[in-house]
């Protein structure tokens, strides 16, 4: 009968909040399955192949099984991490010195710049205004003087035609 053959295993690691985690699985979907998420890690570059030799050693004792150890220590791997993470030496708090005021001269003159605009169009707009009410007045002159011209040359011609009607009886008779 044929031995079975092993299973390559390769050795992932991801950080889950607080804790590092490795795990020993044949796939990526695998280490997945074994860390118990359905989002892909290794996309969002969360997980990846570890480069730990004491990772690798103590994750392919215990396949497809999670190890832990708290986040930012050289701590070995464990099924249950112990410990708290390190978050760096502790300091007092230090004050920090008062930011500098932001320089508002670029501001100032941009702003300076576009209330001149503002007021550069209104006056455009103004000007337009007036040459508009200037020319409105000129069209309303014309149409009344044209509306007198038409009617005095209407009554011309209207006294033209009774005078060619009765010179035209004359001549006929």
């Amino acid at each position: 009968m044929a031995k079975p053959r092993a299973r390559k295993l390769k050795v992932y690691q991801a950080q889950f909040g607080f804790f590092d985690s490795v795990v020993a699985a044949p796939s990526q979907a695998a280490a997945l399955r074994a860390w118990g998420t359905h989002q892909d890690l290794f996309a969002s570059g969360d997980a990846r192949i570890s480069s730990d030799e004491a990772a690798v050693k103590a994750a392919l004792e215990h396949p497809e099984t999670p190890l832990q150890r708290a986040a930012g220590t050289r701590d070995a791997f464990k099924l249950k991490a112990t410990g708290s993470p390190s978050v760096g030496p502790k300091t007092a708090a230090r004050k920090r010195a008062p930011r500098p005021k932001p320089d508002r001269s670029r501001l100032e003159a941009a702003e300076a710049a576009l209330r001149d605009l503002d007021l550069r169009r209104e006056d455009e707009e103004a000007a337009f205004q007036r040459e508009q009410d200037a020319l409105e007045a000129r069209r309303s002159a014309a149409r009344k003087a044209y509306a007198r011209s038409r009617e005095a040359a209407v009554s011309a011609l209207e006294a033209a035609r009774a005078a060619y009607r009765r010179g035209g009886k004359d001549q006929k008779s």
